[in-house]
C-alpha cells in the first residue's frame, strides 16, 4: 500500500531511545537490528529478501551530535552479514565501521555483534547499509543526526522532515545475479525498477498501489533528507513545480542554493528545503528519479521512478465540496541521461558553509600527494575457459592498475595484532606504474593486476589525492567513497589532470566537504583530508558492480604519539573469520 513516510520533528524526538536523564548531555541511543528473511511483493511478484527487523527500507537510526550509538546486530539469515554506518567518522572506533574483511570479519549466520560509536562533530543525514557482497540491495536505512539540543539549524527550521531513499529493485536474487556475473566474467543483469522509500510507483507495470506519497500543506517548508541507496546508478531527482534548496550534503552544511533538479551518486546524501505553494493548487505533482550514465546502453537500469507530492485537502467541514481526485498531474523534465555538463555545473555550485560556527578547515599545505587512476579493465580468461567480457576476457576494475582482492583475515585485525604478513602488502602504488593518455585512446593492453595492497600514512599527515578517470572500456563516472574521513573537494575538471596548471585553480577557501564524490567521466577530481583517525580505512567505488570487479583499496593510518591518537582495542565480541 502507499506510504507517506512523514517524520515531524516531534515524532523524531519521541522515537529516540534516550537513556540519559539530562537532555543537554550526550545520550546513549540503543537499537536492535534483527537481520531476517522477509517476503515482499513488488511489481506483482513476491520474493524473499534480506531485511532488518522485517522492514524495507530498514529502520531509521536517530541521534544527536555527540551521542553514543549502540546497535546490536543479530544475523538470522543464511548469508554472512556486516553493517556499515556510511559517513560516520568512527574516530578511533574503526572496529565499528563495518566493511567485511576490512575492519571486521562478517557476522556469521546465528551470530551477533554490537556496533558502538560516538557521533563527533557531525549533524545531518547519513545512512547505514550491508557491506558484503550485494546484500545492501535491500539492507539499508537512514541515519538522522540532529544538532545538539538547543542548537538550531543554520537555516529556517522546516515544518516537517522526510527521509527520501532512492533504491533499486530486482525480481531476481541479487546474490545470484552477481554470482553469475563473476562466474562468466561478463556484466551483471540490471535492476528491474528504481524505488522511492522501497516503492516503485505508478510508472511501472502493476505498481501503482506501491507509490510513495508526500502529503503536504500549502505555505509550509519541508526538509527532504535524500539518500541514494541504489546499487549501481547515479540519479537525477526533481519535483514538478517545486524548486529545491540544497542546504546539506553528506551531513555537512553548505551555502544554500536553489535548483529544479539535483544529482546524487550512490552513497551520497542531500538535504533540501521544499517550500509548498501558498494556497491549495488544485493539482498533484510527480517527483521523479532517473539515471545519469555515460555507460553503454543496456548496462544500467534506464527506467524512471515516480512518487507523488499531494496537497492535503483544504476542506474541513461536512458541507464543503468533495475532494477532486481527478486533478491534473504535472511531471518535471529531467536532464538527458548522459548530461555530464549538467552534473558538472551542479557539483560546481556546492560550497561549504565556511562560517565561524561551521568552518571549512581545508589543509593549506600537503604532506603526502597521490595520483590514482580509476577505471575499468580486464582479466584474461582462464585457459580453455569461456568468458563473456570484452574480446573473450573477464571484466575487471582497478585503482592504479591494482584490482583489489579481499583477504580472508580482516585487515584491521591483522594490523592491530602485528600479523599482517601474508594478509596485505603496505606498498600500494602512489601513482600509475605506467603513465598513458588516461582519457584518450586506450592502451592495447587492458589487463590489470591483482593485489591486496595498502597505503600507509603517519598520523596527522595532510593528504592530497587526485583521482583520474580513464577511458579504458569507456569513460564512466565513478562515485568514490572514503571510510573514516570527510574530505574537501578542492578541484575537478575534464581530460587529463595537469599538475603544472590545474592546482592553481584549486578552491582552498570554501570547497565542499563530503565522504563520497563522483570522479567525472573522462575527468579528474582532487581532494584533501587530514589523516587524524588511526586504523584501516576502505576506499571504493560505490557502484557495486565495480566494487565486485576490484575498484577498491585501503589506507592504513598509524597511531599518533598521544593516548587520544591511538586506535582503541577491539571489542570482545568482534566476529571471527
Amino acid at each position: 500500500m502507499a506510504s507517506s513516510y512523514f517524520l515531524p520533528c516531534s515524532v523524531l524526538l519521541a522515537v529516540l531511545v534516550l537513556l540519559s536523564v539530562n537532555a543537554a548531555e550526550a545520550a546513549i541511543r540503543e537499537y536492535q537490528f534483527d537481520v531476517q528473511m522477509t517476503n515482499v511483493t513488488r511489481l506483482c511478484s513476491s520474493k524473499s529478501i534480506v531485511t532488518v527487523n522485517g522492514q524495507f527500507p530498514g529502520p531509521t537510526v536517530f541521534a544527536h551530535e555527540g551521542d553514543l550509538v549502540v546497535v546490536r546486530v543479530v544475523n538470522h539469515v543464511p548469508y554472512n552479514m556486516s553493517i556499515h554506518w556510511h559517513g560516520i567518522r568512527q574516530l578511533r572506533s574503526g572496529w565499528a565501521d563495518g566493511p567485511a574483511y576490512i575492519t571486521q570479519c562478517p557476522i556469521q549466520s546465528g551470530q551477533s555483534y554490537v556496533y558502538k560509536f560516538t557521533i563527533t562533530g557531525q549533524r545531518g543525514t547519513l545512512w547505514w547499509h550491508a557491506h558484503i557482497s550485494w546484500l545492501r540491495a535491500t539492507v539499508y536505512g537512514p541515519i538522522v543526526i540532529l544538532p545538539k539540543p538547543g542548537v538550531p539549524y543554520p537555516f529556517p527550521a522546516p515544518h516537517k522532515e522526510v527521509p527520501v531513499i532512492l533504491g533499486e529493485w530486482w525480481k531476481a536474487d541479487t546474490e545470484a545475479v552477481i554470482s553469475q556475473a563473476l562466474q562468466t566474467g561478463g556484466g551483471p543483469n540490471v535492476s528491474d525498477a528504481f524505488t522511492i522509500n522501497g516503492l516503485p510507483g505508478p510508472l511501472y507495470n502493476c505498481s501503482a498501489k506501491d507509490t510513495f506519497k508526500l502529503k503536504v500543506q500549502p505555505g509550509k517548508t519541508y526538509m527532504l533528507r535524500i539518500i541514494n541507496a541504489a546499487l549501481n546508478d547515479e540519479l537525477f531527482f526533481s519535483i514538478a513545480g517545486h524548486p529545491l534548496t540544497v542546504v546539506d550534503v553528506d551531513a555537512v552544511y553548505v551555502k544554500p542554493f536553489t535548483v529544479d533538479t539535483i544529482t546524487i551518486t550512490p552513497g551520497q546524501t542531500t538535504n533540501v528545503l521544499l517550500t509548498t505553494k501558498p494556497s491549495y493548487p488544485g493539482a498533484t505533482y510527480y517527483m521523479l528519479a532517473a539515471p545519469y550514465s555515460t555507460a553503454a546502453s543496456g548496462t544500467f537500469d534506464n527506467t524512471t521512478v515516480a512518487g507523488i507530492l499531494e496537497y492535503e485537502e483544504p476542506w474541513s467541514s461536512p458541507s464543503a465540496p468533495a475532494f477532486n481526485k481527478n486533478l491534473p498531474v504535472f511531471k518535471p523534465v529531467l536532464p538527458q541521461i548522459n548530461d555530464t555538463s549538467f552534473v558538472s555545473n551542479y557539483t560546481a555550485k556546492l560550497r561549504s558553509l565556511a562560517s565561524a560556527q561551521y568552518p571549512a578547515n581545508v589543509p593549506q599545505t600537503v604532506d603526502k600527494s597521490f595520483f590514482f587512476t580509476v577505471g575499468l579493465g580486464t582479466h584474461p580468461c582462464a585457459v580453455n575457459g569461456t568468458c563473456q567480457g570484452p574480446n573473450g576476457s573477464r571484466f575487471a576494475a582497478s585503482i592504479n592498475n591494482v584490482s583489489f582482492v579481499l583477504p580472508t583475515t580482516a585487515l584491521l585485525q591483522a594490523h592491530f595484532t602485528g600479523k599482517s604478513r601474508g594478509v596485505y602488502a603496505p606498498n600500494f602504488p602512489v601513482a600509475p606504474l605506467v603513465p598513458f593518455n588516461y582519457t584518450g585512446t586506450p592502451p592495447n593492453n587492458t589487463n590489470v593486476m591483482n593485489g591486496t595492497k595498502l597505503v600507509v600514512l603517519p598520523y596527522g599527515a595532510t593528504v592530497e589525492l587526485v583521482m583520474q578517470g580513464t577511458s579504458i572500456l569507456g569513460a564512466e563516472s565513478h562515485p568514490l567513497h572514503l571510510h573514516g574521513f570527510n574530505f574537501f573537494v578542492v578541484g575537478q575538471g575534464f581530460g587529463n589532470f595537469d599538475p603544472a596548471k590545474d592546482p592553481a585553480k584549486y578552491n582552498l577557501v570554501d570547497p565542499v566537504e563530503r565522504n563520497t564524490i563522483g570522479v567525472p567521466a573522462a575527468g579528474w577530481v582532487a581532494i584533501r583530508f587530514r589523516a587524524d583517525n588511526p586504523g584501516v580505512w576502505f576506499m571504493h567505488c560505490h557502484l557495486e558492480v565495480h566494487v565486485s570487479w576490484g575498484l577498491k583499496m585501503a589506507w592504513l593510518v598509524l597511531d599518533g604519539d598521544k593516548p587520544n591518537e591511538k586506535l582503541l582495542p577491539p571489542p570482545s565480541d568482534l566476529p571471527k573469520c
